[in-house]
C-alpha cells in the first residue's frame, strides 16, 4: 500500500485507531481533486509524434483550449493547485490568505504575451493543419497571437473586445476593457456584473453604450459564437484539447460532436471526463487519440519539431522576437 493510499484510508475513516478531524479530511479531499501529473520524457516524445501524425493525416482538425495554455503567460488558471476556484473554496472554508502573491491581471494583463502554445496553434492553422479554433479564455491572446476572427470561438469572450448595446457593433481595443466610471452603471440581470466599459459607440447617429463581451456565471453564451463552435465541432475529424479540464458544459460537449469515431487529444496536468476516449482502440488494433499528462508548451514543442522538421522548427522558433515586437505594437 503507497503512502497516498493510507492517507486516503484515513480520510474515509477505514484506518482503526486513528482519527482525522473535518479540516485534515478537507485537505486530503482537496489535494485529491487537484492533483496535477506529468508524464515520462518518454511518453512526452511518443506521444508527440503520435500527435504530429494525426494533425497531418487530419482532414479537419479543431482546436480547443482552456486556461491550463496561459498558465506559461503569467495568467493562473482554475481547477489547479493554484488555481482560482480553488483558491475560492479555500477563502470560503477557511478565510482569505494572510498575503496574495498572485499576479494582478487588471494591471499587468495588457503586457502578457502568447505563449508557445498560443504561437504553435496559431504557425499550425496558417498552415492548414488546424482549421477552427475554440477556446474558453477571456485573455484575448489567441486573437494577438494572429487567430482571425472568423476562425475562432471565444466562448467566454474576449476581454479586449467590446460590443455596442444599442447597434451591436463590435470592435477591438488595445487596451483591455475594464469598466470606467465615464458612464452610468448597469448591473447585469443575468450575473449582477456591470458591463460598461466606460466607451461609446462611434458609428455615427448611435449613442450606445459599449458592453464588454465576457461571459460570467449566471450569463448566457453569445448564440453566434456558440453556432460557430458547434458547426465546426461537428466537421471536426481529431479534436486537439490543450490545458483545459473539459468540465465546464456546454462546451465540453463541444469535443465530441464530430465524425466518429472520435479522436481526441488531450494534454494538460488533471484528468478529464473525457479521457476514456484518447486510448481507444480502431478495428487495426491502432491507438486513434493521445492522452499526455503535463505542461501543454513543452508538448508543443515537441509536436512542432516534428511537423516543422530540424530545418525549420529554428527558423521558426528564432521569430519569436519580430512576433514579441508586433505584439507590444498592437496593444500600445
Amino acid at each position: 500500500m503507497t503512502c497516498w493510499q493510507r492517507v486516503c484510508d484515513l480520510a474515509q475513516g477505514t484506518t482503526p485507531n486513528i482519527k482525522l478531524c473535518k479540516k485534515e479530511k478537507d485537505l486530503i479531499y482537496e489535494a485529491e481533486q487537484t492533483a496535477e501529473f506529468h508524464d515520462s520524457e518518454e511518453c512526452f516524445q511518443n506521444e508527440a509524434l503520435r500527435i504530429a501524425a494525426l494533425l497531418r493525416d487530419s482532414a479537419y482538425c479543431i482546436g480547443f483550449t482552456g486556461a491550463g495554455i496561459s498558465t506559461a503567460a503569467g495568467i493562473g488558471d482554475y481547477r489547479g493547485i493554484h488555481g482560482q476556484w480553488t483558491n475560492n473554496d479555500k477563502t470560503k472554508e477557511y478565510g482569505p490568505a494572510s498575503a496574495s502573491f498572485g499576479l494582478n491581471l487588471h494591471s499587468k494583463r495588457d503586457h502578457l504575451l502568447p505563449t508557445y502554445t498560443h504561437e504553435a496553434i496559431y504557425k499550425l492553422m496558417d498552415m492548414g493543419l488546424i482549421k477552427y479554433l475554440i477556446s474558453q479564455n477571456t485573455d484575448g491572446l489567441h486573437k494577438l497571437s494572429g487567430i482571425p476572427s472568423d476562425k475562432i470561438s471565444e466562448l467566454h469572450g474576449n476581454g479586449y473586445e467590446e460590443k455596442c448595446d444599442t447597434c451591436g457593433s463590435r470592435r477591438m481595443r488595445r487596451k483591455s476593457t475594464d469598466q470606467h466610471l465615464r458612464v452610468p452603471p448597469q448591473e447585469c440581470c443575468r450575473c449582477g456584473c456591470d458591463h460598461r466599459t466606460g466607451n461609446t459607440c462611434e458609428i455615427p447617429g448611435c449613442n450606445g453604450y459599449m458592453m464588454n463581451t465576457i461571459i460570467n456565471f449566471g450569463d448566457i453564451l453569445e448564440e453566434f459564437v456558440y453556432s460557430s463552435a458547434k458547426e465546426n465541432g461537428e466537421k471536426a475529424d481529431v479534436v486537439l484539447c490543450l490545458g483545459t479540464t473539459l468540465l465546464v458544459s456546454p462546451a465540453d460537449e463541444l469535443v465530441t460532436l464530430g465524425k466518429k469515431p472520435n479522436r481526441l487529444v488531450i494534454c494538460n496536468r488533471q484528468p478529464t471526463p473525457y479521457d476514456d476516449y484518447c486510448n481507444q482502440i480502431d478495428e487495426h488494433g491502432a491507438q486513434i487519440g493521445s492522452r499526455v499528462y503535463g505542461d501543454c508548451d513543452r508538448l508543443m514543442k515537441l509536436v512542432m519539431r516534428f511537423i516543422l522538421g530540424e530545418d525549420h522548427i529554428k527558423e521558426w522558433e528564432d521569430g519569436r522576437d519580430q512576433r514579441i515586437a508586433l505584439y507590444d505594437m498592437t496593444r500600445t
